[in-house]
């Protein structure tokens, strides 16, 4: 008896933790499932005019139909709260700089650095500007966003791992998203006028010039076959930091991973180019990708002033005001890329020992005002933090000294809800005219109307200079005799292009026009150019008649123009002597031949050991003074004071100056092999023989959920497959490890039915979700779906 008594005991101990185990397991799956989407039946939603339904498709894509657009908005804020309120969440404490209070002390960083814009006391007076519909509109967004939150079961699942609760939505917060987009997207200009500084300090006139060029034989414009500019000459001696090593080695990050976060293509071809006589507009905005997307696609439906019915389809941003960003009404499509126009000024400050409390701007000594901020850190004490405002903006400073932060994005009048007057546009001109009203960052506007007509502008406020110029790539001295930007440039100067000759239209990050509209927009870090070069000659090559497939496929283009050169010198590199004795750098190489495809397709290791050798050889003439400039700011790099550096290399190689020779090389094909030799040993280092250098091995997604690293349990229902991803930076697919194309969107207008669309990752950022990932295998395969939701496989309706 007593041996079955110890049995029993025994087997107890053992089923007892597996019973508490699956219990707990059983408890987790409960409350995620209870924190679910709502995507059936009757919800009593107060302050309705007409009942409003939202009917899902099997994509979980929803087309929301109401009476009012304001009711509409009521519907899309319950939406975007249950499906995606944790995003939201982050969007609007990354602008207002409160990540600490989800995160702690390890989120205080950022937020200093986004609390210096103090854009939650900015928004406040934008809110003030909104006309009384507007303000409507927004309030019924809020009210919606709460009811949705607060009709799930339980708080989003994201909440229960932090151990806080979700505080509650306001109009505030919804302009706070924007202010988030306006530091993803413009978040890089003032480190940039920082290095350029930095190089103008270090660097004579000649040298600067030649080192940092105005323009590229990449360039594409809108207004010309390419940029007139004739290249400055090399100087006879470098500057004292060229080609020096780096002074801490333990400070390096390898170039050969670097993806340019430039980001967004978009193009139009006019009627007179298209098989059914209507424009056709393609547009993939490139951003960092995680889980869920950035975009919520979505279509909706309400009769417009005129009674008529209107359908628009597209993507929304959680969180932001509740309109379509990038899509198409039935007459009038659109979609944006960054403009990269100089929308920020740096402003050194004078200071005198004699002035205690004072600084000097262009415009005479001021004392700047004092402003305590509170940031409050969980499970820590509140910090506080004192931001002095001048009269141009606020001030940081660096290496000892101290800067004005002269940007746009802090006016008012740069927060608005203008881009809900697209929805109702009719014709083109009056979408362009809208767009020079929107209060966003900065974008090109590329539109196209049923009519078949297409054009471009400039969506988003630009600076007005009173001086007329582009304006400073350069911190502005405050001797210098140089003034920052007045205000803002009325919409009716915008510069437009509409119905160009060749019947298409292109952007992609890139400079955008030739002439005097170039000094109007100025130049706040365009990129190379080759991508853009490459999308305009794709387009021309679709030849006279063309129609959404082939428009759309323009999107998928991964031939590796920009980096054929680069083989190309590295192959010339790589003669019998330079052979001789070096086994690696005849497989190498070998390699260069028979693994290059002419793509930066997923098999081939061609495409990487010449992308890389690129990097490599800017890495042996940088890397001295990359370290320098990451003393400066984090982001600070040679790239980032120009994205023509490979052109600067490529002149050296051409015309192999001896004098610019980095220490320890006695031959230009010496700092090449150099370079491939690095690439050699990064590789090894990394522990990936030659042979399985592939670009896809290199390029493999890394996309999860913002929560994953926080739960290594969980870590595998909140990432992507690590699927390998073909496309890079410089061609059409731009493609990285976690930044890519965040949607693809083809279509016509009034001919929707024809769009197609794709994006990464699914509707909803719930992992019990069916449509968590839903479309993300199609993103990946670059296979075309429609974009339209289809027939209703769920109904809910707002009475």
């Amino acid at each position: 008896m007593r041996t079955h008594g110890i049995k029993v005991w025994s087997l107890r101990l053992l089923v007892g933790p597996l019973v508490l185990l699956v219990l707990a397991a059983l408890a987790v799956w409960l409350y995620l499932r209870a924190s679910l989407a709502r995507l059936d039946g009757d919800v009593q939603a107060p302050g309705l005019s007409a009942p409003v339904t939202v009917a899902r498709d099997q994509h979980g894509v929803p087309l929301i139909s109401g009476e009012r657009r304001a009711d509409v908005a009521y519907a899309t804020g319950f939406v975007h709260a249950q499906e995606r309120f944790f995003q939201m969440d982050l969007l609007r404490r990354v602008g207002a700089g409160e990540l600490a209070e989800l995160f702690g002390a390890r989120a205080l960083p950022r937020d200093r650095a986004n609390r210096l814009h103090r854009f939650r006391a900015r928004v406040a007076a934008s809110l003030k500007l909104l006309n009384p519909a507007d303000r409507l509109l927004l309030d019924r967004y809020v009210a919606g966003v709460n009811a949705g939150l607060h009709s799930l079961g339980a708080n989003p699942f994201e909440y229960a791992l932090l151990g806080v609760k979700p505080r509650p939505w306001s109009a505030d917060d919804s302009l706070l998203v924007v202010c988030a987009m306006y530091f993803d997207l413009q978040g890089t200009v003032e480190p940039r006028e920082l290095t350029r500084g930095w190089l103008r300090e270090h660097s004579d006139a000649a040298q600067l010039a030649f080192l940092l060029p105005d323009a590229s034989k990449w360039d594409a414009p809108l207004d010309a076959a390419g940029v007139d500019f004739t290249p400055a000459p090399i100087p006879p001696t470098p500057p004292a930091w060229w080609g020096r090593a780096r002074k801490n080695d333990a400070q390096k990050i390898a170039s050969a991973d670097f993806i340019d976060s430039v980001g967004s293509n978009n193009w139009a071809v006019a009627g007179s180019r298209s098989n059914d006589g209507a424009a056709i507009v393609s547009d993939d905005m490139h951003l960092g990708l995680s889980l869920p997307n950035t975009w919520y696609r979505m279509a909706i439906q309400y009769p417009d002033a005129k009674g008529a019915p209107r359908r628009i389809v597209g993507v929304t941003l959680p969180g932001a005001p509740p309109v379509i960003i990038a899509g198409s009404n039935g007459r009038v499509a659109w979609g944006y890329t960054n403009s990269y126009a100089d929308l920020l000024d740096l402003v050194m400050l004078g200071q005198d020992a004699q002035r205690p409390g004072q600084v000097r701007t262009p415009a005479g000594w001021e004392k700047p005002a004092a402003v305590v901020e509170t940031i409050l850190v969980k499970g820590a004490p509140a910090e506080r933090m004192t931001v002095h405002e001048t009269s141009l903006g606020p001030v940081r400073e660096t290496d000892g000294k101290p800067y004005a932060i002269h940007w746009l994005a802090h006016a008012p009048a740069s927060l608005n809800l203008n881009p809900i007057r697209l929805e109702t546009a009719d014709t083109l001109d009056e979408a362009l005219a809208i767009a020079a009203t929107i209060g966003i960052p900065s974008q090109n506007f590329v539109g196209g109307d049923d009519k078949g007509n297409i054009g471009w502008t400039i969506s988003g406020a630009l600076p007005r200079r009173s001086q007329g110029g582009s304006g400073a790539t350069f911190p502005l001295l405050v001797d210098g005799g140089q003034a920052s930007f007045d205000g803002a440039l009325a919409p009716s100067d915008y510069p437009r292009v509409v119905n160009p000759p060749g019947g298409q239209l292109s952007t992609a990050n890139a400079r955008q026009l030739n002439g005097v509209g170039a000094q109007i927009l100025g130049d706040g870090g365009f990129d190379i150019g080759a991508r853009n070069r490459q999308i305009r000659d794709a387009l021309a090559a679709l030849g006279p008649k063309t129609d959404v497939a082939g428009v759309y496929g323009v999107a998928l283009d991964d031939r590796a123009l920009f980096v054929a050169s680069w083989r190309a010198r590295a192959i010339k590199a790589l003669d019998a002597p330079a052979l001789q004795g070096k086994p690696q750098r005849a497989q190498f190489l070998d390699l260069l031949n028979k693994g290059w495809s002419g793509r930066a397709s997923v098999e081939s290791s061609g495409y990487r050991l010449a992308r890389h050798f690129m990097w490599a050889l800017g890495d042996v003439l940088f890397d001295g003074v990359n370290g320098d400039l990451a003393e400066l700011h984090p982001k600070s790099t040679m790239a980032l004071a120009t994205s023509r550096w490979p052109e600067v290399l490529a002149r050296l190689l051409d015309e192999q100056p001896a004098a610019w020779l980095p220490p320890g090389h006695a031959s230009w094909q010496s700092v090449q092999l150099a370079a491939i030799d690095r690439v050699i040993a990064d590789l090894a280092a990394d522990g990936v023989p030659l042979e399985k250098a592939t670009w896809g091995e290199r390029n493999t997604a890394a996309i999860a959920h913002p929560i994953a690293a926080a739960a290594p349990l969980l870590a595998r229902w909140l990432s992507a497959p690590a699927d390998m991803l073909p496309g890079d930076a410089n061609m059409p697919r731009v493609s990285g490890k976690n930044f890519g194309q965040s949607q693809r969107l083809t279509v016509s207008p009034g001919k929707e039915e024809q769009g197609v669309f794709n994006m990464p990752g699914g509707q909803s950022g719930h992992p019990l979700s069916p449509y968590f990932m839903d479309g993300h295998a199609e993103w990946v395969a670059g296979t075309p779906t429609p974009l339209l939701p289809g027939a209703a496989r769920h109904t809910l309706t707002f009475k």
